[in-house]
């Protein structure tokens, strides 16, 4: 029987740069240098003053939970040894806000205003995922 794969992220043009810097534990945001704006998820265009010179920069990869769940039921069996698991919505400290997992406590120890860093886990010699942890 074949081993079950955890879905893995696909880079595309908008989300390359992300990714390689996973791969390199730094977690990058885009920055849009007319405006000031700082975006997550990745895009060709500032989403404030559509400037399409948008350019990528190192987050503190500190922020806080502003919101999650925690998952009692896998998605699939891919996933059943890490129930229960939390998703959480990270507000970084530069204002974006960014899905991920909180590791590194027990499920029921997450807390809505927890502050929080990145982490990253290495899936594959391809893809790193941020994942965060209490700070």
């Amino acid at each position: 029987m074949a081993e079950l794969q955890k879905f893995f992220p696909r880079p595309t043009v908008e989300t390359k740069e992300f990714w390689e810097g996973c791969r390199k534990k730094e977690l990058l945001i885009q920055f849009c240098p007319k405006c000031g704006n700082h975006q997550f998820y990745p895009r060709i265009h500032c989403t404030q003053c559509m400037c399409r010179e948008v350019e990528w920069v190192k987050s503190s990869g500190i922020g806080h939970v502003s919101s999650y769940t925690i998952v009692h039921r896998a998605i699939s069996k891919a996933y059943a040894e890490e129930v229960p698991y939390v998703v959480a919505l990270i507000e970084l400290d530069e204002g974006v806000t960014m899905m991920s997992n909180i590791i590194g406590c027990l499920p029921q120890d997450v807390t809505i205003g927890m502050k929080v860093k990145v982490i990253f886990e290495e899936w594959s010699d391809q893809i790193t995922i941020p994942k965060f942890s209490p700070l």
